[in-house]
């Protein structure tokens, strides 16, 4: 029976109560790195009928891709014109190529090469982020990406969203949950680094519901983390089922008070890629709340001063 490993202390990381991503990357480059949002062009078994269609419902029409660069230009351009905007941030910094529309992997690993590659080329670029679905991972696929672990930093990110088959059949995920730990087992065996995707708020989830999303990927083998508040956007299939009564819009306050649960019980070590986001503010329904990202990020680290909490604090071990 697993112990609870309580910390009496208060860590840090940095000025942080948790394991930020721009922590690790300091860490592991001692500068500022950010991602660089692709669109390479991918479409996804789960819209164009290889697995379903219609996609996951909370899907927008740019495959959750909403910031990436315009699949207009060639991924170079892309590539420029999103990092020269981000560096009016960051005016110094490192990237990672991000490819994060649609579905990543869901090409000839040939078309993956070239991509990867010509991102891999730019000067700066310290390595690749690939979101993908755990069911587009072929062995040849998990070939290149090991080697491609062998000389840059890669993590390999994938939606599980929810570890309950009642809400996965709501929101059209068209694969179950043991299907995502087959996948982060396969990469896992060749020492890739895995980010779950979850989402918190999805139809008729109680608390509990999404607490027990958070328990199980805080037990998995996976090196970092993305909670993702859910946003409803216009012209996605989700919006039939918020017409319908299935979905309830989340609080900010208690939005918080989710994350700061969660992060108690995830490991100390899991990287926290993402607390929160928005969505286009033309295309956002709801939780109009969440145009506020600022104030959420304050209010998450508020409540864990409040709480004298960290993550990990209540970490099973």
């Amino acid at each position: 029976m697993m112990n609870i490993e309580m910390i009496s202390s208060p860590k840090l990381w940095g000025d942080k109560r948790f394991h930020t991503w721009n922590y690790e990357m300091r860490e592991e480059f001692g500068e500022k790195v950010f991602k660089v949002m692709l669109d390479a062009g991918f479409t996804c078994p789960n819209r164009d009928g290889s697995i379903a269609k219609g996609g996951c419902t909370f899907c927008s029409a740019r495959g959750s891709g909403d910031f990436a660069g315009s699949r207009r230009d060639d991924l170079v351009t892309q590539f420029n014109k999103i990092r020269d905007r981000q560096h009016l941030k960051w005016p110094q910094a490192k990237y990672i190529g991000y490819f994060q529309a649609y579905t990543n992997t869901y090409a000839p690993v040939e078309v993956l090469k070239e991509y990867y590659e010509a991102i891999l080329e730019q000067p700066g670029v310290v390595g690749l982020s690939i979101a993908t679905r755990p069911d587009c991972l072929p062995d040849d696929v998990v070939d290149y990406l090991a080697e491609l672990n062998e000389r840059t930093y890669l993590w390999v990110e994938m939606g599980l969203q929810t570890v309950h088959e009642s809400t996965s059949q709501l929101i059209n995920r068209a694969h179950d949950t043991q299907c995502y730990l087959d996948a982060v087992e396969k990469l896992r065996k060749r020492g890739i680094r895995v980010c779950a995707h979850i989402i918190y708020g999805l139809p008729q989830e109680t608390h509990e519901m999404m607490l027990d999303t958070g328990r199980a990927v805080a037990a998995m083998d996976v090196q970092g983390i993305k909670i993702h508040l859910l946003h409803l956007m216009r012209k996605t299939p989700m919006v039939k089922q918020y017409e319908a009564g299935l979905l309830r819009f989340l609080e900010k306050d208690e939005y918080v008070k989710l994350i700061v649960d969660t992060l108690e019980f995830l490991p100390p070590e899991m990287v926290v890629h993402r607390l929160t986001g928005d969505a286009p503010r033309d295309l956002l329904i709801g939780p109009t709340w969440s145009l506020r990202k600022w104030e959420v990020l304050n209010g998450i680290d508020g409540e864990l001063r409040q709480r004298d909490t960290w993550q990990g604090k209540y970490w099973r071990g």
